[in-house]
C-alpha cells in the first residue's frame, strides 16, 4: 500500500472514531442536562394521571365561619406538606406572603422554605391554628419563619407588617400578595356597603399599601407576585365584588411590571381556577355548588394548592428573569390565560 493510500485509511479511521465518540456523547447519561430523568434509571417517576391524582366531586357539604380553617376541611387540602421537594432555587431569599396560613399562600410558603428561602407569613388572628402548622413546616425545612398576624384592611398595619417582615428576615426580596376575601352573593342587592368595602380593602387597598411599603426594600432581582383568578377573565354571576378585585389585581400586575421593569424588579401574577381551599367552604361557593366543585373542568376535579406551588417558585426564581407582566393560569383546562 502506498503512503498516499495509508493516509486515506488513517483519515477514515480518525473520522470514524470521532463519529463513534460523538455518538457516545449523545447517548451517554453522564452528559444529560442536570436533573434530567433517564428512562430506566434510578429515580425515574411513573406518569401520573391528573384526572385521578386528587379527590373528585361529589364532596361533602360543609360550611365554616369565614375565613375558614384548613384543619377542619374534608377532605383536607394538599399544600405539598409531604410531597414538595426543593432543590435550592431560592437559597438565601427573603419572602413575605400574605394569606400564608392556608391555600395557595401556605403551599407557596412550604415550597419557598424547601427551596432555601426564609419566609414571613401574614394571616388573621383567628387563623392561628393553621399558621402554627406552616411555621413548623418552615422551621423543619431549616429556614427562618416569621409569623405576623393582623388585619390588612388597615393601612397602619400594612406598614407595620412590612417593617416586621424586614426586621425578622433581615431584608425582603420576594413579596407574594395572596390574601383575598371571597363571598358569594346571588344578587348585588344582597351586598351591603360594609361587605363591599371589606372585599375592596382586603383585595385592592391592602396590596397597594403593602407594595408601597415594600418597594424601598426591594433591590434589582426582587419579585412581586400577585394572586388573581379566572374570575378576572370569566366572572361568575354570584361573585360580583370579588371578580372586580381579581381584574384589578391582573391589571396592577401588568401596570406595575412596566413601571418597575427598568428598576430590575419583576411583577407577575398567578390566575388559579377552582382550587380546594378554605375560601370555598367559608362562603366563597354556595353549598349546592360546593358538592360538585371543580367537576365541570376538563380535568374533572378542583385543583389542590400543591399543584400551583411550583409556579410561584418559578416566578420568584432568578432563572425566570425575563418574565414580567405575565399572568400564569392554572385552571384544569377551564380558564384563561
Amino acid at each position: 500500500m502506498s503512503m498516499k493510500d495509508e493516509n486515506k485509511v488513517s483519515r477514515r479511521r480518525v473520522i470514524g472514531g470521532l463519529g463513534a465518540s460523538l455518538a457516545s456523547v449523545v447517548v451517554s447519561p453522564a452528559f444529560a442536562a442536570p436533573g434530567a430523568q433517564q428512562a430506566g434509571y434510578a429515580g425515574t417517576k411513573e406518569l401520573t394521571d391528573p384526572t385521578t391524582k386528587y379527590p373528585r366531586p361529589p364532596f361533602k357539604s360543609q360550611l365554616q365561619p369565614w375565613p375558614g380553617l384548613t384543619s377542619k376541611m374534608e377532605p383536607r387540602p394538599d399544600h405539598g406538606e409531604t410531597s414538595y421537594k426543593g432543590s435550592g432555587r431560592l437559597m438565601g431569599r427573603k419572602a413575605l406572603i400574605t394569606g400564608g396560613d392556608s391555600g395557595l399562600g401556605r403551599a407557596t410558603a412550604i415550597a419557598y422554605a424547601r427551596e432555601g428561602a426564609d419566609v414571613a407569613i401574614n394571616y388573621l388572628p383567628v387563623e392561628e391554628p393553621d399558621a402554627r402548622e406552616v411555621v413548623d413546616l418552615i422551621k423543619k425545612a431549616g429556614r427562618k419563619a416569621v409569623a405576623i398576624p393582623g388585619d390588612i384592611r388597615e393601612e397602619a398595619f400594612c406598614k407595620k407588617l412590612v417593617a416586621e417582615a424586614v426586621r425578622g428576615l433581615g431584608g425582603l426580596d420576594i413579596l407574594v400578595s395572596n390574601a383575598a376575601r371571597q363571598r358569594t352573593n346571588e344578587s348585588i342587592l344582597d351586598i351591603t356597603t360594609d361587605e363591599f368595602d371589606w372585599t375592596m380593602k382586603t383585595n385592592i387597598y391592602a396590596p397597594f399599601w403593602i407594595i408601597k411599603a415594600s418597594l424601598p426594600h426591594l433591590k434589582p432581582g426582587s419579585s412581586i407576585i400577585g394572586t388573581t383568578s379566572v374570575q378576572a377573565y370569566n366572572p361568575s354571576a354570584d361573585l360580583y365584588d370579588y371578580a372586580q378585585t381579581q381584574a384589578a389585581t391582573m391589571n396592577f400586575v401588568k401596570s406595575l411590571a412596566k413601571q418597575l421593569g427598568p428598576k430590575g424588579i419583576r411583577v407577575n401574577g398567578v390566575a388559579p381556577g377552582p382550587i380546594w381551599t378554605p375560601l370555598e367552604v367559608s362562603g366563597g361557593v354556595p353549598q349546592d355548588k360546593l358538592v360538585s366543585f371543580g367537576g365541570d373542568t376538563p380535568i374533572g376535579r378542583p385543583g389542590q394548592p400543591a399543584e400551583l406551588a411550583s409556579i410561584f417558585v418559578q416566578l420568584a426564581a432568578s432563572d425566570a428573569s425575563y418574565a414580567t407582566g405575565q399572568i400564569y393560569g392554572s385552571a384544569g383546562g377551564s380558564g384563561q390565560p
